[in-house]
């Protein structure tokens, strides 16, 4: 009988420590196959960085406005793009896989979405710059292709990851309910099963 009663109370002693783990598990990722064409994803946009963005000036070149990265034009948009590319294609990329958390794939979806937009306009940058430059080098084609493939890859792993997030929230309001329900009726059955207090005999005065 001690033991029964003693076992809602152990119970509730470690319900904390549950609902935290559930919550921390909630919150990473498994990325299962698509890690590895993440992983390959990452390694091909570091390799556009050696081929030429445009002319003969490689994607390196464009970071640090080096190597007749002035004399080819290279405006803005390819700069800010292969930046972006760099911090969010691969640094976040990279750091999604290793630490398998939400946020920080979300992070790289996000940072992933926008480089691709801004590769659209590094490309059509180099397509409309003036007579006698160089128009976007295989590099540009290829960093823009894959920072698009990487984003298609992560919208699918953040995704996949809320509706399982939103699942395990939405049974942990239902186990509370239950629980507040049940400890209720708890409390209701033993106010009624407590027998009424009966009066003894008067005693009798001295």
């Amino acid at each position: 009988m001690n033991r029964e009663a003693g076992e809602p109370a152990g119970f509730e002693a470690y319900r904390a420590d549950i609902e935290a783990a559930e919550r921390r598990v909630a919150g990473e990722i498994d990325p299962g196959g698509r890690a590895l064409a993440v992983a390959i994803g990452v390694f091909v946009l570091l390799v556009s960085f050696l081929l030429p963005h445009t002319g003969h000036v490689r994607g390196w070149d464009v970071l640090f406005a080096d190597n007749g990265a002035h004399e080819a034009l290279v405006t803005l948009p390819s700069r800010l793009f292969m930046w972006l590319a760099l911090v969010f294609g691969v640094g976040f990329s990279l750091l999604a896989l290793l630490t398998r958390r939400w946020a920080v794939a979300w992070v790289a979806l996000a940072g992933s979405a926008v480089t691709s937009v801004v590769g659209l306009l590094a490309v059509w940058s180099r397509q409309t710059v003036t007579q006698g430059h160089p128009g976007p080098g295989p590099g540009l084609i290829l960093a823009w292709i894959t920072v698009i493939v990487l984003t298609f890859h992560w919208a699918r792993v953040v995704w996949s990851r809320t509706e399982v997030q939103l699942a395990a929230e939405a049974e942990r309001r239902h186990s509370a309910a239950q629980r507040q329900s049940r400890t209720l009726l708890d409390d209701l059955g033993g106010t009624h099963d407590q027998p009424p207090q009966v009066d003894g005999p008067p005693t009798p005065a001295e």
